[in-house]
């Protein structure tokens, strides 16, 4: 009997650890969210704060409604390829470091797969499990899938997280777009002597939307990610019609 228990806890802990719950139930983990929330996040928020704040230091340099419109629609469009090409870079280097760590891992368990399994139990020991049925654990996933359980459990990379440069340049550029819609369009509707106005008011009111949705997607606290969004994008938006003015005056 004690050893069928063993055996059962084995099976428990081992199946928990691998699949990242428990048996029991299934609770949802904003952490599956972060890879397209980040990215997606980031895109829109950007795409306002910049064509918006673009829009409101050229219009308050009092010019004609075609030169910006000209500005507004470069700015969405360099904006949205500028952010593209920022994430893939910047996720295809994070890539790159988990390949050469996976890379690395793989050899070193084909080397010393005793030490590398010694070193997984410890892992186990260190969340509090005991070092019999660490040692099991640890013996049980790496004959499962030894490679998975290091990325795991010893250097943190996780399947759900892994970096994936294509996915979030695209969907850096299409938020980053979709964002800088609606300044864009309203340089089109709005009359120019309204303009500054118009389009830094629905911005901010767009950000505070965006900053709650972000905040209730990714379980924060909702007024803290609405001011924090809303804050950053009124001293964007202060200083390029400050600028504006300024170049009116000289001029």
């Amino acid at each position: 009997m004690k050893n069928l228990r063993v055996l059962k806890e084995i099976v428990t802990v081992a199946t928990s650890i691998r699949d990242g719950i428990y048996m029991r139930h299934f609770e949802k983990h904003y952490g599956r969210r972060i890879t397209w929330l980040r990215a997606g996040v980031l895109g829109a928020n950007d795409g306002i704060v910049s064509v918006a704040s673009l829009i409101v230091g050229v219009a308050s340099a009092n010019v004609d409604r075609p030169e910006l419109l000209l500005a507004a629609v470069a700015g969405l469009v360099a904006g949205g390829m500028s952010m593209a090409t920022g994430e893939y870079v910047s996720v295809s280097s994070q890539a790159d470091s988990e390949r050469a760590d996976l890379d690395r891992e793989s050899k070193e368990i084909a080397m010393d797969a005793y030490g590398e399994r010694k070193e997984l139990a410890s892992i186990y020991v260190s969340r509090g499990l005991d070092d019999d049925l660490a040692d099991k654990v640890a013996i049980q996933l790496m004959s499962y899938d030894a490679l998975a359980a290091h990325a795991r459990d010893e250097l943190g990379i996780h399947e759900f997280s892994r970096a994936q440069p294509i996915q979030a340049a695209i969907a850096s550029a299409f938020s980053f777009s979709l964002g800088a819609l609606l300044p864009v369009v309203l340089v089109i509707i709005v009359p120019m002597k309204l303009m500054v106005a118009t389009v830094a008011g629905s911005s901010l009111l767009l950000l505070t939307i965006l900053g709650v949705i972000s905040a209730r997607i990714g379980g924060s606290n909702l007024f803290r990610g609405a001011s924090r969004v809303a804050f950053w994008g009124i001293l964007a938006m202060l200083t390029t019609a400050s600028i504006g003015h300024l170049f009116e005056y000289l001029a």
